[in-house]
């Protein structure tokens, strides 16, 4: 029950920043229960291509703990990580990913996706980070299509 009400809150930050004119992707800290942060996209309204939901969420819940260490938090995501937010996650030593729709999605919506699943990445960097995909995935899917219907949409 707590995933989905946490889930929800990443979903409802992504719907914030699409009727702001950023892209579909919202993500949600958590840590023994406490909501750390919650954030949206920024790559357009900072013109910075590494603000993704997840790495803002992550600079915003370190900012608040004064730490780079995020140890026992879980984080979730409306879709699957992209590479450099997984890395951001191992580094950051998030311990758990939990995520809506999957790389393939947002690939299909004409993001310029790196089709390396969370859990290859994982594997290949033997990263100690959980990974749960498919996660409310219909829910999530819903973004991006309440974004391709807008005009102002743009990928990256």
């Amino acid at each position: 029950m707590a995933d989905e009400r946490f889930m929800r809150m990443a979903i409802a930050k992504a719907r914030e920043g699409i009727g702001k004119g950023q892209s579909p992707f919202g993500a949600c800290i958590v840590s023994a229960g406490e909501v750390l942060a919650c954030s949206h996209n920024l790559v357009w309204s900072g013109s910075d291509i590494t603000a993704h939901a997840e790495v803002s969420a992550i600079r915003d819940a370190c900012a608040r703990l004064s730490t780079i260490d995020l140890s026992g938090s879980v984080i979730y995501s409306t879709c699957e990580p992209c590479p450099m937010c997984f890395a951001a996650c191992h580094w950051a030593r998030i311990s758990k990913i939990i995520f809506g729709s999957c790389i393939e999605d947002a690939q299909g919506c004409g993001f310029s996706e790196l089709t390396i699943p969370n859990q290859r990445m994982k594997q290949l960097g033997n990263s100690p980070v959980e990974v749960e995909g498919d996660f409310m995935r219909g829910n999530c899917l819903e973004l991006f299509r309440e974004w391709t219907a807008r005009a102002d949409r743009r990928a990256y």
